[in-house]
């Protein structure tokens, strides 16, 4: 869903809903892959019935991935989506089912956003190769060395798309793939798999969404069902709070921020494409041999736990003397709803609700205010009540003005911050004309307790001193040039003046060129600017406002019953590219009744029509191409070349709104009505709707059900036996070109063997079927035992029960690890102590050679010492920057040696035997005896 920054907030604000995966990896024998065996236990104490795969989740980065090279070929681009599979499937390990559904035909008001997506990145693309070519020219005239252009076709993302032939072939791949591991994966063998290609309608999460709702409402469900959803959308968050399952977990790539990424000219690390200077990269050994042996790292996961989630909004929307029953169930759906008004892919988001401002917060804040005035909750299965919604609109209207007056006042902050925080970094860079260094070199806060050896004081001085002049002189000779540069006039202001003639680089300035805002929110007559600005009509225009108001309710009503009853309407969409105020929302209650009935979704190569640019034309026949191209085509401004980005408030281009037209669905229907003839028997058949198809392994208790179908050769539709598959029901169809046993099956990956010994089979699966008007019901299942509690409880009392142990992971009786004796000291060994009473020389041991009254170099001394090293435990030659020892010495007459740092006379680590004595608290800070001084001369001369 279009919301950044969500994912941020919300694992920010409610941290327990994270937990990190652990996976279980294969090992190598003897040059033998062994594989996992996912038929055992979950290794994350936990076992999952469903898994869900978002495919476009997982294709985009096995196609085009940021942080590594990109694979040379679609044949290497589906092994590594195989790939992909593997890890999720290794990880969850499902026991039922495995959905992999991938984005089908959109409805009308998703493609406005896909055909803005679809046109900024092939705007991007070519920007890109445009910018490379010239300053790879630059660079190569300047001297610099870059490697030889790799000569290959840039891979078009756009391809990504229902109706191309890239997607008609991925879903021939994941067929192989399929049958491939329920024939020799012992994990897929009792487990049924759903696959719903691009050629069906719909999003891909919300398909899984539906076959989820569509199961719940048959009386074989299984409400303690647990379910887990693998992608990176926001929205899946809202998509499995919207389905009121107790057991639903969120699987996702760990997002690690400042990640480095290759150059994309010379394919080193370390800086960005524009600030390239063309240095060759430095060997990786002396022949080079180690060149490309640092593979990158391999993304992490991490689970995200709604049930935890679902305890956090429990404390947070839990109400107390409510005019009306509290139902928690309810209040979760309300903040579903308010959480579309920060924005998703349907609706851009309101001018006064920003997500770093703390919208939401603001939005449940308001609401647990009001909702004592509206004598009921927003929201039922998905329906709407404008009259409520009304009251949280006007209230965040009244605080419209000082929300956008505290957007600047913290926008200005933040550039002060940053000003202040470069001119330091800058300072830092050049920094100060001399540093000494040694014992009087500056300490960093946190290392006073590690000094350096002393090793010449005098010269050190001296040298300091000499240093000092230098700049001294520096600095008259400066203010000499600038006195005569004036004319002889004083020299006040001289590095001001300079620089006066000299113009300043960019990266020098302190402030940061601002994209030209004409709305000015901040000021007084903000909203006759924005609706003059964006909208180009007045402020007084009040049908103008209403009718977008109007088209913005609809869409609030019509996003909800996305999420909680499927599309409403496939035809529906927002027709403007900016949303109204808060305080525009007034009289709303009749502003919608209900969507067209029958709406029908665009065909495949229709929508590659309506979200694809000219640029990307190669994907489609070549008369419906020419519709894009020609100059007398009837649909050409459908089509812009060129196009403006508005940055609307925000400072980076793909923050900013693409000023697109939008699609008249008739004139572009009209427009294909006269090049459908031209459709190959392959493009006729790349265009029309599927089904989904469900696969089995032999073991399956399903599979000698469908056998038998194939075999009767029946075309009827046969229900599924609710007894045989863990509740699932549905209807069966025979599939005109099925995967049957003991068939072998042709590899379509070249670089994969064909399966000879094929043990599956599928067949095609449509979802139970429900009258019109059948209302999807919002609530936990009869039957549904709740997890157990995780955070800790409120009223929580020490007292008897104990302290309290968070739960780590999914197990809440998990056994706490403990150390031993034996444990602690090695723990000691390894970390220092800590710093509290500890001077600037702590950690620097006195002298070994030092005892009071007593020395010993020779003779009995040294015997001791050699008898009681065999002893005591042995210690490190101490230095003044070692770690202490991890425990005090114990006071005891008996001698203890040790070793200490050459300050007198004898070879360097001679021993002496020095009796055990109580550690100072503040280090060693008297006087070496008169035996133990140094000679004058042996700290060095000046010169």
């Amino acid at each position: 869903m279009g919301v950044p920054a969500f994912f941020r907030w919300l694992s920010r604000k409610y941290p327990s809903i994270i937990v990190h995966c652990v996976e279980e990896k294969g090992k190598e024998c003897n040059g033998v892959r062994i594989p996992v065996d996912t038929t055992k236990p979950n290794p994350n104490e936990v076992e999952f019935d469903n898994l869900y795969l978002d495919m476009n989740g997982i294709i985009h980065p096995c196609t085009h991935p940021e942080d590594k090279p990109a694979p040379k070929n679609e044949d290497e681009m589906m092994v590594a989506i195989f790939e992909y599979i593997d890890r999720l499937f290794n990880i969850v390990r499902p026991r039922r089912v495995l959905y992999m559904a991938i984005d089908g035909v959109a409805p009308r008001a998703k493609m406005n956003q896909q055909r803005s997506r679809r046109f900024r990145a092939s705007k991007e693309g070519a920007e890109l190769t445009e910018e490379k070519s010239r300053m790879r020219e630059e660079i190569i005239q300047r001297g610099g060395y870059l490697p030889p252009e790799e000569i290959k076709e840039r891979f078009d993302s756009n391809c990504i798309t229902p109706g191309t032939e890239f997607m008609d072939n991925l879903a021939q791949c994941l067929r192989y793939y399929v049958a491939e591991r329920l024939s020799n994966d012992p994990g897929w063998k009792n487990v049924a798999v759903f696959l719903s290609d691009a050629s069906v309608p719909g999003e891909g999460e919300h398909k899984i969404m539906d076959f989820i709702r569509r199961q719940r409402a048959q009386p074989n469900h299984d409400p303690n069902t647990h379910h887990c959803l693998c992608g990176a959308d926001a929205d899946l968050i809202m998509l499995g709070l919207a389905t009121h399952e107790p057991n639903f977990t969120i699987i996702r790539e760990e997002f690690k921020p400042n990640k480095p990424r290759p150059c994309s000219l010379c394919g080193q690390t370390g800086h960005e494409m524009k600030d390239c200077q063309g240095v060759a990269r430095q060997k990786q050994g002396e022949h080079d041999e180690f060149a490309g042996s640092m593979p990158a790292a391999e993304q992490e996961f991490i689970f995200i736990r709604l049930c935890v989630l679902r305890e956090y909004l429990s404390r947070e929307l839990t109400m107390a003397s409510l005019p009306f029953p509290f139902d928690f169930e309810r209040s979760v759906d309300d903040w579903v709803f308010m959480c579309f008004f920060v924005g998703n892919d349907f609706l851009p988001h309101l001018p006064s609700l920003e997500i770093r401002e703390g919208a939401i917060d603001r939005l449940v804040n308001i609401y647990k205010d009001v909702v004592h005035k509206t004598g009921g909750y927003l929201t039922q299965n998905g329906f709407v009540n404008l009259e409520r919604v009304e009251m949280i609109m006007q209230a965040v209207g009244v605080a419209e003005d000082n929300i956008f007056k505290k957007r600047k006042e913290d926008d200005e902050n933040f550039k002060r911050r940053n000003k202040e925080k470069r001119k330091r970094m800058k300072a830092e860079q050049q920094g100060p004309a001399f540093m000494t260094s040694g014992q009087f070199a500056p300490q960093a806060l946190g290392r006073r307790d590690r000094p350096e050896p002393v090793h010449n004081a005098r010269y050190q001085a001296y040298d300091m001193r000499m240093q000092s002049v230098e700049q001294h002189n520096k600095d008259a000779a400066q203010s000499l040039k600038s006195m005569m540069r004036n004319g002889g006039r004083s020299s006040a202001g001289v590095s001001d003046g300079a620089d006066r003639g000299v113009k300043r680089k960019p990266e020098d300035s302190d402030s940061e060129p601002e994209p030209e805002d004409n709305v000015r929110l901040w000021e007084d007559g903000w909203k006759q600017r924005y609706y003059k600005t964006k909208f180009d009509v007045d402020v007084s225009d009040d049908g103008f406002r209403k009718k977008v108001v109007r088209s913005y309710v609809e869409g609030l009503c019509w996003v909800l019953r996305y999420y909680y009853q499927g599309c409403a309407s496939w035809k529906w969409f927002f027709p403007f590219h900016y949303a109204p105020f808060a305080s525009d929302f007034r009289d709303i209650q009749e502003m919608f009744s209900e969507f067209e009935k029958d709406t029908k979704p665009f065909k495949p190569l229709e929508q590659l029509m309506g979200v694809f640019p000219a640029a990307s034309g190669n994907f489609l026949p070549p008369t419906w191409r020419n519709l894009m191209m020609s100059a007398d085509s009837s649909i050409i401004d459908f089509y812009p070349d060129d196009f403006a980005i508005d940055l609307n408030g925000k400072k980076y281009a793909w923050q900013g709104v693409a000023l697109l037209p939008f699609v008249d669905e008739r004139r572009l229907r009209g427009a294909l009505a006269d090049v459908y003839p031209d459709l190959t028997p392959d493009e006729v058949r790349r265009n029309s709707l599927g089904s989904d198809v469900l696969f089995l392994g032999r073991s399956h208790l399903l599979f000698d059900f469908i056998h038998e179908l194939y075999r009767s050769e029946t075309r009827e539709e046969a229900p599924v036996p609710a007894e045989l598959c863990h509740g699932i029901q549905g209807t069966l169809n025979l599939d005109e070109d099925p995967i049957l046993p003991d068939e072998t099956v042709k590899s379509p990956v070249p670089l994969l063997r064909d399966i000879s010994v094929n043990s599956a089979i599928n067949v095609k699966f449509r979802d139970p079927q429900f009258a019109e008007g059948f209302v999807f019901k919002a609530v936990l299942l009869p039957g549904a035992k709740l997890p157990s509690k995780v955070l800790k409880p409120g009223d929580y009392e020490r007292g008897a029960r104990g302290p309290w142990r968070p739960q780590l992971g999914f197990n809440p009786n998990r056994q706490q690890a403990h150390l031993d004796q034996a444990g602690f000291r090695a723990l000691g060994h390894s970390l220092p102590r800590a710093q509290q009473f500890r001077g600037q020389y702590s950690n620097a041991a006195p002298p070994s050679s030092y005892h009071q009254g007593s020395y010993s170099r020779h003779g009995s001394g040294q015997q001791h010492f050699q008898h009681s090293r065999q002893n005591a435990p042995q210690r490190p030659p101490p230095s003044f920057s070692s770690v202490p020892p991890p425990f005090p010495r114990q006071a005891a007459a008996a001698a203890v040696p040790r070793r200490g740092p050459r300050l007198g006379p004898g070879p360097p680590g001679s021993a002496v035997c020095v009796p055990a004595e109580p550690e100072p608290r503040r280090g060693w800070t008297g006087r070496l005896p008169a035996a133990l001084r140094p000679a004058p001369g042996r700290l060095g001369r000046s010169p």
